[in-house]
């Protein structure tokens, strides 16, 4: 009975040198990454870099992405391969919440769209009053245009001016590049057409001189969210890690930082939360 008695007073100090070593150990892990889908325009203007860098070094978070068109963004949040998105298609967002996917839309910053073309502007876009009068006359001129087809939130934009034309875009003057926003200005001045184009990878670009033709136009407003993908899904998901990022980003300090990112001394994206500056 005494050897037993002995026998169990080793096992559970055994047992509680273990639980001490264990907790020991997980104190000294970093924490857990943040997965991010995101869109081209967030990558190429320099911003999510700007923002990643700052994030991690105030969070101790990692913040890992993958820069996408808004449609790939959103499908890989529905199959849980990330924690969150930072996504700019509205009506698309609104049905990836409803449909069980993500926690909620949080609106983070916002930019807007510009039609881009040769300076020589051979359709006459410049001074049209409407977005949807500028493809009008694209369409009408048979003047190449640029289209990124590539279902990304640029893209589904395009198709909204061009519902709202009344036009139906086909034909050899219409390109589908089926690439991102970069790409598809490159492609632009080497074939001297017109394209749909985010104002700040627009203003990243601006070496390719092409010209901003129209600008302006209520309909070409560029919204952006945060969205964290639904735990009750994908019970692997970092959560709290994804509702740290949004809490920071949508801070007074994470909206002063996004602010305050310029390219040649002017903003790219506006702040997206009201009163925060």
């Amino acid at each position: 009975m005494k050897r037993l008695a002995v026998l169990k007073r080793a096992a559970a100090c055994t047992l509680v040198a273990a639980l001490l070593l264990a907790a020991a150990c997980t104190s000294d892990q970093p924490p857990k990454p943040v997965r991010m889908a995101t869109t081209t325009s967030t990558a190429n203007t320099g911003l999510l870099d700007y923002l990643t860098k700052a994030f991690q070094a105030e969070t101790g978070i990692e913040l890992q992405f993958v820069a996408v068109g808004t449609g790939k963004a959103l499908k890989h949040g529905e199959n849980g391969d990330v924690d969150v998105l930072l996504v700019h298609a509205p009506k698309d967002e609104e049905k990836f919440v409803a449909n069980g996917f993500g926690l909620a839309r949080v609106p983070v910053m916002w930019n807007d769209f510009v039609i881009a073309g040769p300076p020589e502007d051979p359709a006459g876009v410049r001074g049209a009053p409407t977005a949807a009068e500028a493809f009008t006359r694209i369409r009408a001129r048979q003047a190449p245009f640029i289209s990124r087809a590539d279902d990304s939130g640029t893209h589904k934009k395009e198709k909204e001016i061009w519902t709202a034309a009344q036009v139906l875009p086909e034909g050899a003057w219409y390109v589908e590049a089926g690439q991102g926003m970069e790409e598809c200005l490159v492609m632009a001045r080497e074939k001297r057409a017109y394209v749909l184009t985010d104002r700040g990878t627009y203003m990243a670009r601006k070496d390719l001189e092409l010209a901003i033709l129209l600008e302006g136009d209520p309909l070409l407003i560029n919204p952006y969210s945060l969205i964290a993908v639904n735990p009750a899904r994908y019970p692997d998901l970092n959560t709290k890690g994804a509702q740290r990022l949004i809490d920071w980003m949508t801070s007074t300090h994470g909206q002063q930082l996004i602010a305050d990112f310029k390219v040649d001394g002017q903003s790219l994206f506006n702040p997206g939360v009201p009163g925060a500056r």
